[in-house]
């Protein structure tokens, strides 16, 4: 009978109560678990063992957590999830912006992180459940390659991370549609979100950034003041 790989994550965290705290709950869900204490050591395991998914804290000695990211997103479109302080709301949205996929502020319950792995870890598991997965999605300066998980603009290559191209799929899906925040953190992070919705409105400019999509005149992400946002290329 052959066993089934178990998901490898790396938890980044100075305070050795933190790793171990968290590190027995997610091996307790039955996650492969690696623990770094600072920067240097976190990017040697990430090159070595190459996780699923990365825990990191930004609060870091040395090598700073969002200097980390950096590193791991020249590399690497790995799942990421920060953890922050309550008082370090501007680090979380650097965080954010350099591609973090989801963040959670200390004081933490131990249970709802592993909640939220499981749920960011869910997303790449679902990507090509329905069967569906050579579909392509053409749209006027737009190809998006659901089986490939590829997106072109313009006939010219974009790289988007998993995230941003789960939230593209999700509007491109319904043309015209008017997503809320909440239906969007419902639909692309899969858990329920009491929180700062604001997550959704940094992964959106992200996402615009990388496809040359100006807020002020869309070609392809529209936004609804009060609302949220929606899909507005038309089909090719």
């Amino acid at each position: 009978m052959t066993s089934v790989p178990r998901e490898r994550i790396l938890v980044v965290d100075d305070e050795a109560g933190i790793r171990d705290l968290v590190g027995s709950y997610l091996r307790g869900e039955g996650f492969d678990v690696d623990e770094a204490a600072d920067g240097e050591d976190a990017l040697v395991r990430f090159a070595e063992r190459t996780p699923d998914l990365i825990v990191l804290d930004l609060r870091l000695p040395g090598l700073g957590g969002l200097d980390v990211l950096r590193e791991v997103r020249r590399a690497s479109s790995v799942y990421v999830i920060v953890l922050t302080a309550r008082a370090d709301e501007a680090d979380k949205l650097i965080g954010l912006e350099l591609g973090a996929d989801d963040y959670i502020t200390k004081p933490f319950s131990p249970r709802e992180l592993v909640a939220r792995v499981r749920a960011v870890l869910r997303r790449r598991r679902d990507d090509g459940a329905d069967g569906e997965d050579d579909d392509v999605e053409r749209f006027e300066g737009l190809t998006i390659d659901v089986g490939r998980h590829e997106v072109r603009v313009d006939d010219e290559p974009v790289e988007l991370t998993s995230l941003e191209f789960q939230l593209l799929t999700t509007l491109a899906e319904a043309p015209g549609r008017v997503f809320t925040r909440s239906q969007l953190i419902e639909r692309v992070w899969g858990w329920d979100f009491y929180g700062d919705e604001r997550l959704v409105d940094v992964h959106i400019r992200n996402l615009r950034k990388s496809l040359g999509d100006p807020a002020d005149d869309p070609r392809f992400i529209g936004t609804v003041r009060g609302v949220g946002y929606k899909f507005v290329a038309e089909a090719s």
